[in-house]
């Protein structure tokens, strides 16, 4: 099958979407299938054989955080021959609803697209106000995808109509076979993240690093991710400053060999997720987990089975619940154990079939309609009606 999967958002800084369509694409290669990423990137960002740069990005702000798209005529021809000279079997298109590469390749298809929705915003004022020029696109979408409930309830809230769910994907194995480093272990905790930007909750957990401290003076902080160290900790006392180490941007390979080294992961996030892939990517690597309550944090967690929960934005209970967790060895086990076995529900062999069956759907759907009537309006479940 010969499939085009669209990334809006810039493939050179790190995210949640470019890595689910880095390991979508890499899946379905690997597989069999001829796979091409369009994505906006800088002209010296390495890019992997199957990416196609549509341009550098600019930044604008979006959902709590800055997300960097492109967009304007350039891009636009950029999309119609890419399009054009793909003859794809099937469209993927993430974010359909932004204004970016995504919406200028709705208006450019011709033939069967996917859309997968991640964005959790339950009161966008501006994607409510933005929907009569985004309708005429999303009419062309054969099946729609959600990465989770909280992202399906985005779009039926604010865009109409239905989707799948289909949760993202993550190689459990690559990060279950990492091997941990020595120097990361002993009474550590993880957080991997945009430092400088607030709804990832570094703030937060630095609020509760003195009281963790004051219970366990050995706790290290490991902190993995770009952004300014200086500021992130300016509001610690001097003693509690040097029991953070600030490991930077990481490999993927690193990223599994901290998750894998650290006794506790730390996912403080205060809002604006969909999903938590780096919740999945931790249990991956038998990691403890413990998160922020985010509907979708508890949600991927098994209602806290399979991860503990603490208030969301709440130093002191963070503090208490890290404390309590790295002071009991058997619950960090069981722990590690429901994880472990939870988080093979996320699989790529799992989530990957889904996708496969959603274009299986809507191509043998195409095959049967006439090419006028392929922009149907989707129907029940996010799929054209015939």
């Amino acid at each position: 099958m010969r499939i085009g999967i669209v990334c809006p958002y810039s493939w050179d800084v790190p995210g949640g979407v470019q890595f689910h369509v880095r390991d979508l694409a890499e899946h379905l290669i690997r597989l069999g299938h001829d796979v091409s990423v369009l994505a906006p990137a800088d002209d010296e960002t390495p890019l992997p054989a199957y990416v196609v740069s549509a341009g550098r990005a600019v930044p604008v702000p979006y959902n709590g955080s800055v997300a960097r798209l492109t967009f304007g005529f350039l891009s636009a021809a950029r999309v119609r021959r890419w399009v054009h000279e793909g003859d794809f079997d099937v469209l993927h298109i993430h974010e359909p609803a932004t204004p970016s590469l995504s919406l200028l390749t709705c208006w450019a298809a011709r033939g069967p697209i996917v859309a997968t929705f991640h964005t959790s915003n339950p009161r966008s004022r501006a994607m409510v106000a933005a929907y009569p020029i985004l309708q005429p696109a999303l009419e062309k979408i054969s099946a729609r995808v959600a990465v989770s409930e909280y992202a399906r309830r985005t779009l039926v809230e604010h865009l109409g109509g239905d989707a799948v769910v289909i949760p993202n994907g993550v190689d459990v194995d690559f990060f279950a076979r990492a091997e941990p480093r020595p120097e990361w272990q002993g009474d550590t905790i993880g957080f991997i993240g945009r430092i400088d930007e607030p709804r990832k909750g570094l703030p937060v957990l630095m609020r509760a690093l003195p009281r963790i401290l004051a219970a366990r003076p050995g706790v290290r902080l490991l902190v993995a991710g770009r952004g300014d160290t200086e500021e992130a900790v300016e509001g610690l006392p001097p003693a509690a400053r040097e029991r953070v180490e600030f490991l930077g941007m990481v490999s993927d390979e690193d990223k599994a060999r901290l998750l894998r080294s650290v006794d506790l992961y730390v996912a403080p996030n205060t809002g604006g997720e969909s999903f938590g892939i780096i919740l999945v990517e931790a249990m991956s690597a038998g990691a403890a987990v413990l998160a922020s309550d985010l509907d979708a944090f508890a949600q991927v967690l098994d209602g806290g089975a399979a991860g503990a929960l603490f208030p969301n934005e709440d130093a002191d209970a963070l503090a208490d619940a890290a404390v309590a967790l790295l002071a009991d060895p058997e619950r960090l086990t069981g722990l590690r154990a429901r994880g472990s076995a939870h988080v093979r529900r996320f699989d790529w062999a799992t989530v990957g079939a889904d996708i496969l069956a959603v274009y299986e759907t809507v191509t043998a759907g195409a095959g049967a309609v006439a090419p006028d009537e392929r922009a149907a309006r989707p129907g029940r479940f996010g799929f054209a009606r015939d």
